[in-house]
């Protein structure tokens, strides 16, 4: 059995932030307080020099010319001194001669300064080191009048001073550090939560909108949005996109309503007829004559047709009815439609004309001829007088069809629903001709299970006259 542990996007968010931060500022601290370190060490040592020079100047200043030496007790006074500072000097004279020497005044002094020197860098500052020694000649008048060793710790040592300061910078950069660290985890929490929220939000849409969307009640349902004005570009477009699908989902359901609605319409009509005709011959009002069977049997046909375009559109649409595809010349499966209705567009005074181009084309058969019937039936019965043109055409996919009639065309606010199921810019219209009303939409559906397009758009023609002209790209 697998347990899968999970976190919350704002504590993951908050988390990785602060890690982040906390590292980048931990290699930052690291970063300064070896730099500092570097440079600090590189002044101590120069101060050392320095200071060792100004021995050898001050022990200079001890000489006395006319006495031919040193000082003895200003030098071991002087020496002494520097000393506790830790440098332990030994003073000889121009022949060599012991003038002074640290150690042998106070050997227990200068053990104790080197221990407590020794001790300090070693156990503070990780040094580890030994004492060294330099000498130096002391000059008058240009003259070599003696010479100095001094003995210091090394590399080099920290004074107690300079232990306080370094002691002292220590502290601040791990109380700095501390306190950044602090706020970097209030940043990120704050970060963390601006993004988070955005996103909790869209989850808590969505569930909503699930729930709402999920029952089988058809009364009104609250409309859900949530807020998309963010700046950050993503959250906008993940906030928009929750706020559309809801809009698509109520949109849709208004469109379900509506087939609802125009499938019972559709059905109540000839049931309506049907149930006239009966009744009435039942009550002996009609006589069940062939007049009156044959209009019932004409209701009959057209709810079977009703039922048939349901079945295939439903089909199309869920993709359970498969394409028998074969390879065929477009343009004859066009002229063969085209052709059943020559004497209906003759009859009512329409050229036809065939404009057609040989095109290759695997497909099916039977199915691409239903879209291209619905195509001229629905050219034949809006157009009153004029032509109706028919062209294949090479296409940027393959080949290009296009109806064209001059009818009365379709209002531009149409234009965009006339695919859909039961739409009708004309209901009367529509009704007197007897359609059921989806015949363009599966039309539509066969050219996308295809993988075509169809489009539609009103034309100008000669003489200022306007028609539709259908494209069908495959």
């Amino acid at each position: 059995m697998k347990l899968r542990f999970t976190i919350r996007l704002q504590n993951r968010l908050a988390l990785t932030y602060t890690l982040f931060i906390s590292g980048a500022l931990g290699i930052l601290t690291l970063a300064i307080n070896l730099f500092t370190g570097i440079r600090f060490n590189a002044l101590i040592k120069e101060n050392i020099s320095g200071k060792s020079e100004e021995i050898v100047r001050v022990i200079g200043d001890l000489y006395h010319p006319m006495k031919g030496g040193f000082d003895s007790l200003t030098v071991e006074a002087m020496g002494m001194y520097f000393v506790h500072e830790g440098y332990i000097l030994t003073v000889e004279d121009a022949q060599g001669e012991l003038v002074w020497n640290a150690r042998s005044c106070d050997m227990q002094q200068c053990v104790a300064v080197i221990n407590r020197i020794a001790s300090r860098m070693e156990q503070q500052f990780r040094l580890n080191g030994r004492m060294q020694q330099q000498r130096y000649p002391v000059y008058y008048n240009g003259k070599t009048v003696g010479m100095v060793s001094i003995e210091t710790y090394g590399p080099f040592f920290y004074s107690e001073t300079e232990t306080q300061f370094l002691t002292s910078i220590n502290r601040l950069l791990l109380v700095a550090g501390l306190i950044l660290a602090l706020l970097s985890a209030g940043i990120a929490f704050w970060l963390s939560r601006s993004i988070a929220k955005p996103v909790l939000n869209a989850a808590a849409a969505a569930r909503a909108i699930a729930r709402v969307h999920s029952g089988g009640t058809t009364f009104e349902r609250p409309v859900i949005r949530i807020q998309d004005q963010y700046k950050t570009e993503e959250l906008q477009a993940l906030s928009r996109s929750i706020n559309e699908l809801a809009a698509e989902l109520e949109a849709g359901e208004r469109r379900q309503k509506q087939l609802s609605a125009d499938i019972a319409h559709e059905l109540r009509t000839p049931l309506t007829c049907l149930q006239g005709n009966v009744e009435a011959m039942l009550d002996g009002v009609y006589k069940p004559d062939k007049a009156h069977l044959l209009s019932c049997h004409e209701e009959i046909i057209r709810l079977t047709h009703l039922v048939e375009d349901l079945h295939i559109l439903t089909g199309l649409e869920w993709d359970t009815i498969k394409l028998n595809k074969t390879c065929f010349d477009l343009a004859k499966l066009v002229q063969v439609a085209a052709e059943q209705f020559r004497a209906a567009a003759h009859e009512k005074g329409i050229a036809l004309h065939l404009n057609l181009r040989e095109s290759p084309i695997e497909a099916d058969y039977d199915r691409l001829k239903q879209v291209f019937m619905n195509l001229l039936s629905n050219a034949v019965k809006y157009t009153d007088s004029g032509t109706i043109s028919v062209s294949i055409e090479k296409g940027p996919q393959q080949w290009d069809s296009i109806i064209t009639d001059t009818g009365m065309g379709i209002p531009e606010r149409d234009i965009p629903h006339v695919f859909e199921r039961f739409y009708r810019t004309d209901k009367s219209r529509n009704r007197s001709t007897g359609g059921t009303g989806i015949g363009l939409t599966i039309a539509a559906a066969i050219v996308a299970a295809h993988g075509g397009t169809i489009t539609v758009e009103n034309v100008r023609k000669e003489k200022g006259s306007t028609g539709s002209a259908f494209r069908v790209a495959l």
